[in-house]
């Protein structure tokens, strides 16, 4: 192919002070490179559609379509650097310069980007203050009216290398402009595809709390109008009040399916559903909450089953004052869902004066599940599925699966829920065939992404399938299972669960920063799940490869907390491998309290078979005691 001339956004940034940062600790700051650009820069980048053209080692030269666009990224990057650096002395800080502008350009036959369009960019960039942005006169026009941010007119500036002065803007994150009416912001669209015939449903409290949530965000953001004072939000698990405890899953699935849909907005954090289900059934004020959670909005609400007809009521409170944002509620027989959800979206435009994305209202049938037993039986599936990890509870959940599947072999979202039943009943020794277990839980997890490559849970049992087969110097399937967990993460933001795979495969490729990132941000968005001690022990392992022994002896610990198996032996590890063999020989008698004949082959058996990584924790297990068979 020839090389083409073409108009494009060109964002080029650059990391400020990278060779004295890389001076001190240079694969320390690779890895949290990394780590940002899986965790933070990729993941915007893909949802305003920029095309990363080329990486500097410590910048990026990025093509965007529309300036609107770029800036929009650049804007969310630099807002995420300040969280990402808040008690971070300043010496170790990574703050990026970013310069943008929109000019012709030469693509070449390698998709390589040349030309005054990219020359000016990197110009920009250089003369941008740490964390600020440099626009072009021509890039500015495009966004200036759409921006509340703080703006610097740099006047006529003569930039390196080129022949005229341009004019030059500087954009200031996080210092806001003088108020502007919501028409002249940045305004974001979110849509998703929900599950089944109730999905419509939770389409129309989705659009409802996004506006309002939006609405009075806007009252109280500086900044950028799409970039609000944070967007943090949990869904208390909504009541049951039917009179019959047989539909709580009814109720269980609307608080599941709302999580997952907030979740997908560009900016948000978004308690994850385990947590948020710590709070079932206990009566708890919403500022107490918004404090323990850090977030600034709690979403509540009721649902009433009678038949097929479905009554929900719904309110967002705003933690931080305790007091209402909106509420409001939707009554109507379920096969007349689609005329409300018609009405109430005309009636938020109306209401809000903002615009609103039809395409929820308008999705045409095919996309949704037509036969609402299937639904139902999914839904008791996962209801069953999230209510513990015991063989009833997953006998329960086998049972709705496949009765669903045989009703519709290609539901993907009951594919997926039985493929998760398939897994830990492989792991946790419930099955009497495990390698064909295994195997079928691999096959059902690649149908259900085959059928919807958004399905979280399908790329979350794939992830840990694979994990669980990972070998130290296995660098394809490592790979595989981040690139898996990343999936699922991207499919449902709030899906800490899919942190773990990830962090294992950082952990296997030696990027233990990056495996330590993604378990802290497990944590962070959910904080009361069943599954914060494995996290704690993976803590505690990526910490040992850093040769943070005292650390990871403190997340073992933590691990061991709950006084279970792997916990014990975690800790046992870590503390052989700081030469602290008494402990570790106390810490191995608690483990073995649990499980007499445990050695390392049954370790291999009970959990992911990467014993051998980090560096030292089998040689600790052996100082601790632990037989080899």
């Amino acid at each position: 192919m020839a090389e083409t001339r073409k108009l494009a956004a060109i964002l080029v940034s650059d990391v400020v002070g990278y060779s004295r940062l890389a001076g001190a600790d240079e694969d320390r700051i690779l890895a949290r490179l990394r780590a940002l650009r899986s965790d933070l820069i990729d993941p915007i980048l893909a949802v305003h559609n920029g095309r990363v053209v080329k990486r500097t080692g410590d910048g990026a030269i990025v093509e965007f379509r529309s300036v609107v666009d770029a800036v929009r990224s650049a804007i969310e990057v630099q807002n995420g650097m300040v969280e990402r650096n808040a008690g971070v002395p300043p010496e170790r800080r990574i703050e990026f310069r970013i310069g943008i502008h929109i000019g012709d350009v030469v693509e070449e036959s390698d998709g390589d980007l040349m030309g005054d369009g990219v020359n000016i960019a990197a110009r920009l960039e250089g003369v941008a203050k740490p964390g600020a942005i440099c626009l072009s006169e021509d890039a500015y026009r495009q966004v200036k009216s759409r921006l509340d941010l703080a703006v610097t007119d740099l006047g006529q500036t003569q930039l390196k290398n080129i022949a005229e002065p341009l004019r030059v803007f500087s954009i200031e994150v996080g210092k806001p402009a003088e108020a502007k009416s919501p028409a002249s912001t940045l305004k974001k669209r979110a849509t998703r595809p929900l599950l089944g015939a109730i999905a419509v449903v939770l389409a129309v409290i989705l659009i409802f709390a996004v506006g309002a949530w939006y609405f009075f965000t806007e009252q109280k953001a500086s900044g950028l109008a799409t970039m609000p004072a944070r967007l943090s939000i949990v869904v208390l698990p909504f009541a049951n009040l039917s009179g019959d405890k047989g539909q709580d899953y009814f109720a269980d699935g609307i608080t599941e399916n709302l999580t997952t849909d907030l979740s997908r907005i560009r900016n948000s954090f978004v308690i994850a559903r385990n947590t948020a289900f710590a709070f079932k059934g206990k009566s708890a004020d919403a500022k107490e909450i918004g404090k323990e959670l850090n977030v600034r909005y709690v979403l509540e609400g009721s649902v009433q089953r009678d038949g097929n007809r479905v009554r929900v009521n719904v309110q967002l409170i705003d933690a931080e004052t305790n007091t209402h944002v909106w509420a409001d509620r939707f009554e109507d027989d379920l096969a007349d869902l689609f005329k409300l959800q018609d009405e109430v979206v005309a009636r938020l435009a109306r209401t809000l004066q903002i615009e609103l994305v039809n395409a929820e209202a308008q999705r045409s049938l095919h996309d949704r599940a037509q036969n609402p037993d299937v639904i139902d039986l999914t839904l008791r599936g996962f209801a069953s599925l999230n209510s513990g990890i015991t063989k009833a509870f997953y006998f329960q959940a086998r049972n709705s699966f496949e009765q669903a599947l045989n009703l519709d072999p290609t539901n993907a979202d009951a594919l997926a829920g039985a493929a998760m039943v398939d897994m830990r009943d492989t792991f946790y020794g419930w099955s009497e065939q495990p390698a064909d277990t295994y195997a079928r839980a691999l096959q059902r997890a690649n149908q259900a992404i085959s059928l919807n490559t958004n399905q979280p849970y399908a790329h979350y049992v794939k992830a840990t399938l694979l994990m669980y087969k990972l070998k130290k110097d296995d660098t394809a399937s490592a790979n595989e299972t981040i690139t898996e967990a990343e999936a699922s993460l991207r499919a449902d933001p709030s899906f800490a669960l899919a942190y773990l795979p990830m962090a294992v495969g950082e952990e296997l490729l030696g990027r233990y920063e990056q495996g330590l990132s993604h378990m802290e941000q497990a944590l962070r968005i959910s904080p009361r799940d069943p599954a914060v001690p494995i996290w704690h022990q993976q803590i505690g392992r990526e910490l040992l490869g850093l040769r943070q022994y005292d650390a990871a002896i403190q997340e073992g610990l933590k691990a061991s907390a709950s006084q279970n198996l792997i916990g014990y032996l975690s800790l046992a590890g870590f503390y052989g491998a700081a030469d602290k063999v008494p402990e570790a020989k106390a810490a191995l008698a608690e483990a073995m309290k649990l499980d007499p004949k445990i050695s390392v082959a049954g370790f291999l058996v009970r959990g992911p078979s990467y014993i051998d990584s980090p560096p030292g924790f089998r040689e600790g297990l052996r100082k601790a005691g632990l037989p080899e068979q």
